[in-house]
This record gives structure tokens, C-alpha cells and sequence, in this order.
């Protein structure tokens, strides 16, 4: 793959990423909160009700990710990808499609990203992503995919360390499994830029 395309690829994902952002900051600002937790992002309706207010969304696909997303994703290594396709999705005016899901703790919303909406390559890593909103506004990886010798989950600060970074993207994106996240940390680790 060249160079301009993955830099493209990357500014796609930074737009999507500082949409999210500066959305995450007018809710919480326009609530008068501390967190997005106090601000009132506590449930999926309360998720939906916040893509629809602060995105400016073309589509909705209430029973189904398509059209907003492809039909099919693979890994880099060719094997398939998913994520859950049981919440509502929404195509965005910028082109991208998102699927946010509510999450009750320390992360609020799971975003699964495709920045180019269903157009190819469909390959996480290149144009599918996962985003995870935490109640402190910060956007980083997934903060579940860490675990010990044992198979226990890790509790991890955020925003991620590097080093735990590195560790969800050689065993969630880099690898075989069905898993879409770990791209994103590395891509944050690497200075927005794909270097994988």
C-alpha cells in the first residue's frame, strides 16, 4: 500500500476522531458537567439522542448496519472481522459511518468507525476502526483487552500507555482474530501516522 493512501486514510480517521471530540466537549459543556457521565450519557437512548443532536447525520439504518456500513469486513491478514451490528448506525455527512454503543463504566460509548462509509477497502485497520469515548472526554482505544498470564482482565489507566497500546494491536488488530480494536492505539502511539 503507498504512503498517500495510508496518510489519507489517517486524515479520514482524524476527522472522524476530533468530530467525536468536539461533540463529546459542546454536550458536556452544554450540560454544565463535569463528566459525560453527569452530563447524561447513561444509556443507549441517551447515545442515539446525542449522535442525532451534535452530528450532523445523512442516514439512519435503525435494524441493520447496512447501507451505513459494508456488508462484510476482513483483517490486514485477510481473515474476517465484526462487531456488534445489534445498535443503531448512522451515515455522516463527512462520508463516514458510525455505530456507537453505550458502555456503563469508565468508558462511555464504543464508536466502531468506517471512514468511508461502505465504499472498499472494508478492512479494519485501513478504513474500519473502533473509538471509545471515556467519561473524562478522552478518546482512545479499548480499555478491555488487556489481560494478565491468568486470561484476567487488566485494569488500565486513561489515556492508554503506549506499551499497553502496542500490546492491544499486536493481539486484537496485527492478529488473526475477529477483533477490530488495538488499530487505533497505534495509530495514536505513532503520531497519526499508519505505520503498520
Amino acid at each position: 500500500m503507498q504512503n498517500y493512501q495510508r496518510q489519507s486514510y489517517v486524515t479520514q480517521l482524524h476527522k472522524v476522531y476530533n468530530e467525536l471530540s468536539q461533540a463529546a466537549l459542546r454536550y458536556q459543556t452544554d450540560k454544565n458537567a463535569l463528566d459525560l457521565k453527569e452530563a447524561g450519557l447513561n444509556s443507549q437512548s441517551a447515545v442515539d439522542s446525542f449522535i442525532t443532536t451534535y452530528f450532523k447525520v445523512v442516514s439512519t439504518c435503525d435494524t441493520s448496519t447496512s447501507p451505513c456500513f459494508a456488508d462484510a469486513y476482513k483483517k490486514m491478514s485477510g481473515s474476517q472481522a465484526s462487531f456488534i451490528t445489534t445498535k443503531k448506525a448512522y451515515q455522516l455527512a463527512s462520508g463516514a459511518s458510525i455505530r456507537p454503543s453505550y458502555n456503563d463504566g469508565n468508558r462511555v460509548i464504543s464508536v466502531v468507525a468506517d471512514i468511508n462509509g461502505s465504499k472498499g477497502p472494508n478492512i479494519a485497520g485501513r478504513d474500519l476502526f473502533l473509538l471509545c469515548l471515556y467519561k473524562n472526554g478522552v478518546i482512545d482505544d479499548t480499555d478491555d483487552a488487556i489481560v494478565n498470564d491468568d486470561g484476567e482482565l487488566v485494569e488500565v489507566s486513561i489515556p492508554i500507555s503506549a506499551d499497553d497500546r502496542d500490546k492491544i494491536f499486536n493481539d486484537r488488530c496485527a492478529s488473526s482474530s475477529v477483533a477490530i480494536h488495538g488499530c487505533l492505539g497505534k495509530i495514536l502511539n505513532d503520531n497519526w501516522e499508519m505505520k503498520y
